[in-house]
């Protein structure tokens, strides 16, 4: 699935290279505004914060919203409390965009993440240039020297990158590549399931002065304190964010 994922996504970043060429993509990024501090927006504090996110379908879970209006959703989330907005970009099997992207980014003041399956230079300054402030990197997809261009580049940006792991040898991986903040996702992208205390088992691998994102496998107050409880400095939260009151409900998240 991972592998299939990444393809998709490479090739789709080709489509647009061949109409938006890689130097007009690099210029906007180096001519956008600057990001936003997220490792300052994500550190760790008293609670737990939470990265919302906007998605409307996985491969795992189909269809799980609309979300006519990402900007309107991302302003509840930042009105509910989050702390950082992620935003699905990937098109083929989550439904997603850099329009949806650059509408959250017009339309909040907080951090926001472009979520993809990144794995080219090109997608990394298109996240420039539609105004990311985060960047996933997903370790899994990629081999040490690519982590450590890619990560490299996100950092010459001024963003900030979010290095997913799977496993104690990836978090070694992403902390030798010099991730600030790293991400332990207790679904496997390989086969998608689903490990809910993997986190808690991964957590004192990341040592202190990097940020712990815990992601996946929340959908009530007690599974934000679940990973808050084993060591999670910070939750991504997405399926039971869009399919509910998305203020009421990080708010219950926030207050565990």
């Amino acid at each position: 699935m991972l592998t299939e994922l990444i393809s998709g996504a490479v090739e789709d970043a080709a489509a647009r290279r061949a109409t938006r060429p890689l130097a007009a993509v690099e210029a906007a990024a180096r001519e956008a505004a600057p990001p936003l501090d997220a490792l300052e927006a994500l550190a760790p504090a008293d609670r737990v914060k939470i990265i919302a996110e906007v998605k409307r379908a996985s491969p795992s879970r189909g269809d799980l919203a609309q979300i006519a209006d990402p900007a309107a959703l991302a302003v509840s989330y930042q009105t509910g409390g989050a702390s950082a907005i992620s935003v699905l970009t990937e098109q083929r099997r989550f439904k997603g965009s850099l329009d949806d992207l650059e509408a959250v980014r017009a339309a909040v003041e907080l951090p926001v993440l472009r979520k993809d399956f990144i794995a080219d230079p090109y997608q990394v300054f298109e996240a420039r240039a539609a105004g990311a402030d985060l960047v996933l990197l997903i370790v899994a997809a990629l081999d040490q020297p690519t982590l450590l261009e890619l990560h490299g580049l996100v950092r010459e940006l001024g963003m900030t990158a979010l290095v997913e792991a799977h496993s104690a040898e990836e978090i070694d991986r992403a902390l030798d590549a010099g991730a600030g903040l790293v991400g332990v996702n207790a679904r496997d992208l390989t086969n998608f399931e689903l490990d809910r205390d993997l986190f808690g088992r991964l957590a004192d691998r990341i040592p202190a002065g990097v940020t712990r994102v815990a992601e996946s496998a929340v959908l009530r107050p007690a599974d934000v304190a679940h990973y808050r409880d084993a060591g999670a400095d910070v939750v991504l939260v997405g399926e039971a964010l869009v399919t509910s009151d998305p203020v009421r409900t990080l708010e219950e998240f926030l207050h565990v």
